[in-house]
Parts: C-alpha cells; sequence; structure tokens
C-alpha cells in the first residue's frame, strides 16, 4: 500500500470508531429508566442506532480490515453476508430517519397547534407495524445478495468482494426497484415532513417576534402615560399590610406547623413535552434531514451512474458517503434531545 492509500484506510478507520460510538451512546441514551415507559422517540433512536451499527460493525469494519490487508480475506461466504447486511442496514436506516422526521413534525404541530395532545405516532403498536414493515422490505431486497456475489480476482494475488448479477439487465431491473421503491419513497416523504417543519417554525418565530413587538410597545405606552410598572403595583385585599399586625392564629401557639407553599411537591415535566424542547428537537431533525439528503442523493446518483458505466471508484466514493452519513447523525440527535452527555441520569 502506498501513502494514499494508507491515509484513505486511516480515514475510513476512523469514520467507522466514530460511528461504533455515536450509534452505541445514542442507542445507551435512548433506553428507558426502569421507572418510565419507552416512548416513540426512543424506539426509532434505538431502531435507528442497531441500524447503523449493522453498517458500522459488519461492513464498514470489515471493509477496513480489508483495505489494510490489501485483499478480499473473510471468504465468499461473508462476501454474501457482506453485501446482505449494507443494503439491509441502508434501508433500515432510511426507514427509521424518515419515520423520525415524520414524528417530529406532528409533534412540533401539535405543540404548537394543541399543546401537548397525542399524535398518531404516539401509538407504539403502529411504529412498531412501520418498523417491522422496514426490517421486512430490508430483507426483502437484500435477499439477492446471498447469491449474486464474487471474489473477483483483479490480479494473481488479491480478491474483492463485489457483486455478481446473471446479466446487466437484471441488475438494472434490481438497481431501479430497490433506488424507487427503499430510497425515492421514503426520501419523499422525509422531504415534504422538514419542508412542514421549517414552515412551522418560521410561523413560529414570527409569532414570538410578534408577542415581543405588542409587549415591548404596551410597556412604552404605560410608561409615557404615567402608570406604575408591573412589579409597583398595590398590594392585593387580602395581603397582610406592613404596619397591620396579621390577625390570622399563630401556628406556634397551636403546637401544629402548617406547611409552606414553597415546600409543596412539584412535578417536573417531561423535557420532551416543552414546546422550547419540541422546537430544539424538531431543528435538530432539520439538520440530520439535511445531511442525510446530501448524502443520500449523491448516493443514489453515484449508484445510477454506476450501472450505467462500471467504475471502482464511482463504488468506493458511494460508500465513503454512506459510511459518512451513519457516524455523523447519531451525535446531531444526541444534541437536538439534550443527550450528549456522559450522565447516564434521565
Amino acid at each position: 500500500m502506498d501513502a494514499g492509500e494508507w491515509i484513505e484506510s486511516f480515514v475510513r478507520g476512523a469514520m467507522c470508531l466514530l460511528g461504533i460510538v455515536g450509534n452505541n451512546w445514542l442507542a445507551v441514551r435512548s433506553i428507558p429508566s426502569k421507572t418510565s415507559q419507552i416512548r416513540t422517540n426512543e424506539m426509532l433512536f434505538i431502531n435507528l442506532a442497531i441500524s447503523n451499527l449493522i453498517t458500522n460493525v459488519l461492513v464498514d469494519l470489515p471493509d477496513t480490515m480489508a483495505d489494510f490487508a490489501d485483499e478480499w480475506f473473510l471468504g465468499r461466504t461473508y462476501c454474501a453476508i457482506f453485501q446482505f447486511c449494507s443494503d439491509l442496514s441502508a434501508t433500515s436506516s432510511i426507514v427509521s430517519t424518515s419515520l423520525i422526521t415524520i414524528y417530529w413534525h406532528q409533534k412540533l404541530v401539535g405543540s404548537l397547534s394543541r399543546g401537548t395532545a397525542p399524535v398518531r405516532l404516539d401509538s407504539l403498536r403502529l411504529v412498531a407495524a412501520l418498523l417491522a414493515g422496514g426490517w421486512a422490505m430490508a430483507v426483502v431486497f437484500s435477499a439477492p445478495h446471498f447469491y449474486f456475489v464474487s471474489l473477483d480476482t483483479s490480479n494473481s494475488s488479491s480478491d474483492d468482494c463485489v457483486e455478481s448479477f446473471p446479466s446487466p439487465v437484471a441488475r438494472q431491473t434490481y438497481e431501479a426497484m430497490y433506488l424507487t421503491l427503499a430510497n425515492a419513497v421514503p426520501i419523499a416523504g422525509m422531504v415534504f415532513s422538514s419542508i412542514q417543519i421549517v414552515i412551522t417554525l418560521l410561523r413560529h418565530q414570527a409569532r414570538i417576534v410578534a408577542m415581543n413587538s405588542e409587549a415591548h410597545s404596551g410597556a412604552a405606552s404605560a410608561q409615557a402615560n404615567g402608570d406604575a410598572p408591573p412589579g409597583n403595583q398595590a398590594q392585593a385585599p387580602n395581603a397582610p399590610s406592613a404596619q397591620e399586625p396579621s390577625k390570622e392564629p399563630s401556628n406556634q401557639a397551636q403546637g401544629t406547623v402548617q406547611p409552606s407553599p414553597k415546600e409543596a411537591p412539584t412535578r417536573p415535566n417531561k423535557a420532551s413535552g416543552s414546546p422550547s424542547n419540541q422546537v430544539r428537537a424538531a431543528k435538530s431533525v432539520v439538520a440530520v434531514a439535511s445531511v442525510f439528503l446530501v448524502c443520500w442523493l449523491t448516493h443514489m446518483v453515484l449508484r445510477i451512474s454506476s450501472n450505467v458505466h462500471e467504475s471502482s471508484l464511482v463504488v468506493e466514493v458511494a460508500s465513503y458517503i454512506a459510511a459518512s452519513y451513519t457516524c455523523i447523525i447519531p451525535y446531531i440527535f444526541l444534541y437536538g434531545v439534550k443527550k450528549l452527555s456522559c450522565s447516564c441520569r434521565r
């Protein structure tokens, strides 16, 4: 291996390590505590992390090892597993990311318009059924890779794990169906939900600016009319005066201690129920959708072009783009839901 190939292998290894750490982190931080029940958001994050870890551990790691060894040394059996897991994890990751985008669009709109009213994807049964359908579709589209693989010997000393369809027509038919049903359709839903999230965020921001301007103009007009500021208004009639002794019986004289209102237990709201946290999480979803679209659209274009004109360089670039997606998005999601910390408390 020359210097360029060593650098390429180290970069691929660093991306693989970053993806393994990030997706394990996302899965662990999404596991609910013993006293709480799993929610839709946590189920989707765990499913996404598992999908990405299949890519990191069963696809990227063996590929990196093969790069350092300068040949495919894991045999034809694992070559079939390698190709199967590649499309399996990619399809499941696309479905998970699409469902996360749709879910947070529903939560954001519901939070800003109807308060904390439940949305359709709050149903765990519905989400489980959708995820099961996504895995089933991933298995169906990945199954041909068990049969259409081979070890390509470019020279007498090294092998390479490649797909080997019976004919170019069969390959193009498979790729067209896979890219349409398992890529284009989920991506279209993600694009639509992301646009709706952006529109909702802009309207929410405009509403906040209008409310702040009204409050500022109201305070300015009150000051111009000589009205007292709200903080200096007269005390309420029921409040005891500073010069008058309180007429209420002393608790100490009766031997009982009346609890102070400050001591009343209050149950804090969950972080996900606050509108501000909904907005923060929705912004992270838009960021992930943007990264996803850049990576996956480029990946689709390169994959289509490789069907028209086969090129090992194009296939290699497409695999790097897919790997970059799996190692970036867990950290964006962790930041968006305020779990990008080493604390294990929830």
